[in-house]
């Protein structure tokens, strides 16, 4: 299996697709297929979703092919693979990259295409959902949201490159792909049932209208709070601030991890000290907070980023790793609660830190959505996954889970 990502043409993404479908019932081996069955919906960032169930941003959200197979298992919110300045190779990402066996570790933090490859990637992907959703029944062709992800600091988000994929995440019809794709559709408009010119003609460009972002360990509070208020401000986009495990400092994250059977698992002190330190990050948010009311756009926390950790018994390469899945449950479900006492219903949390079939409706009954995934994706079921999710969160009262409670 090859180590570098390859797309494919829009022409060739949905050939396959149809094509597997009509011969084998499936889609990109998805074969839980989950259709929409229930009529409730969540408002969010002006949008109506069908459920609040995704793949988290990673590596497995960069291929248009990976995101039609996690709608097509039951995911309605796509969050996109972060981009920044600098992308594959030059990034020397060491390989292996991801270990995955139980919980996860991974020493891989950037993306392997470019800020237009990735743009191309997430256009194909729209339309694809939108033709399927409709011409195989799969639910409401406006159910779905996709959130773009930025990172790492000001300078590079500031960039040419940078601002033009947030604009062309905003308005995709200035890119060359969004013609590409709806020429497409138009031209073979006659291979579908359901689907007719008027309706491709309708589908809307903008692609996102909600952004998480990503900050690098160690990041300064000052330089955080400077990226989220030039993008709330200037971008004109509601913002989902992905923060550190290390809020709840060392003394309580070693208790968390020791409670839940994790006490194999170190990690020095010295991250705490470099991170955002919790006496520092409540005035922030007080402010960012404010600063989104101002500007009518929602501001809120995404829970959480990765967690650093020694390696000791070779997993990955390197000294360091951080790690996700099952271990990170405990210490980001503390990391809720800690801002939940402080903030109450004022801030609005989405979750991505271990959550299963088993959990998921717990942690979205507390208020906490968008849910999203990565490491269950890699292992056992793969995407079809995502069905027991969407089965398990569509089953709960919404209503329930419209605000933060503890």
């Amino acid at each position: 299996m090859s180590d570098i990502m390859y797309p494919v043409s829009f022409g060739n993404l949905m050939n396959h697709i149809m094509t597997e479908y009509k011969m084998y019932n499936r889609i990109y081996n998805v074969n839980k297929i989950h259709r929409t069955n229930h009529d409730q919906r969540l408002s969010i960032f002006g949008k109506s979703i069908e459920n609040p169930v995704g793949p988290a941003a990673g590596p497995n959200t960069q291929l248009a092919q990976n995101i039609v197979a996690s709608y097509v298992a039951g995911a309605r919110c796509i969050e996109l693979k972060t981009v920044q300045i600098m992308y594959g190779e030059e990034l020397g990402i060491p390989r292996p990259c991801i270990y995955s066996v139980d919980e996860a570790y991974n020493v891989e933090w950037s993306s392997e295409y470019s800020c237009d490859e990735a743009a191309d990637e997430y256009i194909k992907a729209w339309f694809a959902l939108k033709l399927i959703s409709k011409e195989l029944g799969l639910g409401d062709p406006d159910g779905f949201l996709f959130i773009m992800s930025v990172g790492y600091n000001l300078a590079g988000i500031k960039s040419p490159m940078v601002d033009k994929f947030i604009n062309t995440m905003r308005s995709a019809s200035q890119s060359p792909m969004w013609d590409t794709c709806k020429q497409w559709c138009l031209d073979h408009v006659d291979e579908f049932e359901h689907i007719d010119a008027d309706f491709i003609n309708s589908i809307g460009d903008e692609l996102c209208q909600a952004i998480t972002l990503s900050t690098m360990h160690g990041c300064p509070a000052e330089e955080i709070e400077s990226i989220c208020s030039y993008l709330i401000s200037e971008k004109g986009l509601h913002l989902y601030l992905k923060c550190n495990p290390t809020l709840l400092g060392p003394k309580r994250i070693r208790e968390l991890l020791d409670n839940a059977g994790f006490e194999y698992i170190d990690f020095e002190d010295h991250q705490f000290e470099v991170d955002l330190q919790f006496d520092k990050a409540v005035p922030m948010l007080e402010r960012l907070i404010a600063l989104g009311e101002k500007h009518n756009k929602i501001f809120g926390v995404k829970l959480t980023n990765t967690f650093p950790v020694q390696i000791h018994n070779n997993e990955l390469p390197g000294e360091q790793m951080y790690m996700s899945g099952k271990s990170l449950l405990p210490v980001t479900i503390g990391v809720a609660e800690l801002l939940s006492a402080q903030f109450g219903e004022r801030l609005p949390m989405s979750y991505s830190g271990g959550a299963v079939k088993q959990n998921i409706k717990a942690i979205f009954d507390c208020g906490i959505w968008p849910v999203t995934v990565c490491t269950i994706l890699l292992q056992g079921e793969g995407y079809n996954t995502f069905k027991g999710l969407a089965d398990e969160v569509e089953s709960t009262d919404y209503n329930a889970a419209l605000k933060v409670h503890k």
